[in-house]
């Protein structure tokens, strides 16, 4: 693993300029398919986006030239930028490498998966919790799901078309998405982790036991459900309306009365209910609910 800040940052412009600049002709990098669509749609093409091309090619040749580099890989928009550090390479080493292009992993909507998409999926756990990993692949659309299972797990054929069968007769039940979901987060972040993250997801939209979930596991799950501030002492009713589950103390009374509330997936009629310190799960939330689905977390901001 490299840096090419390494060989990029000691370097003037003046020295890329004369030393790999003059390889180039622009006449030549205005025809690479993806300058080309950017020279043609409205908003054009930055200094900074075209000349992109020059310093990846200078990555390829340094590669060449420090560990005897002869493929560079990458998706099939990155085609110019590959081509041009084989050009580099033949023009300044005259030697001959290769690139390789692989097709891009999209939406339904056609846009690929990364930073300048804003869809970014992070295999480190800091920038996308194992939970929101999880809950990423169960999320998949159901035309998507199948050419996804091929991509990302080792599922065999017979068990991929098993899968797909059960998308078209049975697609309420997700079963392909479970599995994926599973599969994935397993070889990312491992068995164990994967079975926390069910857990907490059966916690929170099944009949699980919240109170099961480690600390790290509850504070991921929770982090996306709405939510306010809540204390110990604080009323049930006045936690309904603090987290957003309900519009007012009269609108909390009801949902209390006609059973339709629950303070870590146990329900309570009792109107009177007061939140004691045991209710927040490692110390920090408490998990409410109205009805079936509508799910908010009460925060402790209190040490």
């Amino acid at each position: 693993m490299v840096n090419n800040l390494d060989w990029t940052g000691p370097m003037s412009a003046l020295d890329f300029l004369r030393d790999v600049g003059k390889h180039f002709r622009v006449n030549q990098m205005i025809k690479k398919d993806a300058v080309a669509a950017r020279l043609a749609s409205e908003q054009g093409i930055s200094y900074t986006e075209f000349s992109y091309q020059l310093l990846q090619a200078l990555d390829y040749l340094h590669l060449f030239r420090e560990h005897g580099c002869t493929l560079q890989t990458g998706g099939q928009d990155q085609w110019g930028n590959l081509t041009a550090g084989v050009d580099l390479i033949g023009r300044s080493e005259g030697a001959s490498v290769h690139v390789l292009t692989t097709p891009l992993i999209t939406d339904e909507a056609g846009n690929k998966f990364g930073k300048s998409e804003g869809n970014a999926v992070w295999l480190s756990p800091e920038l996308t919790s194992p939970y929101a990993f999880y809950q990423y692949w169960i999320n998949v659309e159901d035309a998507s799901v199948v050419k996804l299972l091929k991509v990302f797990t080792d599922l065999g054929p017979d068990q991929i078309a098993e899968l797909e069968q059960q998308v078209r007769d049975e697609p309420f039940r997700r079963t392909a998405q479970k599995t994926l979901a599973a599969e994935v987060t397993t070889l990312v972040h491992g068995a164990q982790a994967t079975a926390a993250v069910q857990a907490a997801s059966e916690a929170l939209f099944g009949k699980g036991d919240v109170h099961a979930l480690d600390e790290r596991t509850l504070l991921d799950a929770t982090a996306a459900l709405p939510g306010g501030a809540v204390e110990p002492g604080d009323t049930l009713v006045d936690a309904l309306v603090a987290t957003g589950l309900v519009t007012s103390r009269n609108e909390a009374r009801r949902a209390i009365g006609d059973g339709g509330a629950s303070v870590n997936n146990v329900k309570t009629r009792d109107l009177e209910q007061v939140l004691t310190p045991e209710d927040f799960l490692h110390g920090q939330v408490v998990l409410l609910k109205r009805g079936r689905k509508a799910l908010a977390a009460g925060r402790r901001v209190a040490g």
